[in-house]
């Protein structure tokens, strides 16, 4: 695997288009709440579908209204409509839940701790590394999810209509509904996101 820091969107975009994935797995909200017309409207819900989930699974987040999360949830709005129009395929990964799902620490616990426990999933190459930042972990476990979602083994939340959130591994998922003593509403994964 290679990690590359990018910034710009322009940036972004370009590195995407030269390496033309099979999906683009976004750390950034890629909808917004139903009811809710743009990201600045105050009067509309505060969560989506998949945030209750993510509340049901006991994994924490920053709702996509509150302050800086505004921005990055504008960010992957934008970034979402030009993937689209590019005729990529998109996903919203969040890599705290999935680190959560896959026991995996998270960066809160150190990027050398976060660096281990990815690489205790047989991921490789540039990983090995041990001057990564916790953003380029937190990206590196963007693309597991991806890797997961190309392989059939994730666990989509949230209402189609709205917006899915995309987390690895099934089995993972259904433990941790069990765990908290509730039930998924398990159904075949969409075909497309």
């Amino acid at each position: 695997m290679r990690v590359t820091a990018l910034h710009s969107d322009a940036e972004i975009v370009a590195a995407t288009r030269a390496a033309r994935p099979d999906v683009v797995s976004i750390d950034a909200p890629l909808s917004l709440p139903k009811g809710r017309r743009t990201i600045e409207d105050r009067s509309g819900p505060h969560l989506r579908s998949a945030d209750r989930e993510l509340l049901r699974l006991g994994i924490r987040f920053f709702p996509i209204t509150l302050g800086p999360m505004r921005m990055l949830t504008t960010r992957g709005l934008r970034l979402r409509r030009r993937f689209d129009r590019d005729g990529f395929r998109t996903i919203e990964s969040y890599p705290g839940a999935a680190q959560d799902l896959l026991g995996i620490p998270r960066k809160q616990a150190g990027a050398e701790a976060l660096r281990q426990g990815l690489l205790r999933t047989g991921l490789s190459g540039d990983l090995e590394r041990r001057d990564l930042s916790h953003d380029e972990l937190d990206g590196i476990t963007c693309a597991l999810v991806g890797r997961a979602y190309l392989r059939g083994d994730f666990f989509a939340i949230g209402d189609p209509e709205e917006g899915l959130m995309v987390l690895p591994s099934r089995a993972a998922c259904r433990a941790r509904y069990r765990a908290r003593g509730k039930r998924p509403e398990d159904g075949p994964p969409p075909a497309r996101i």
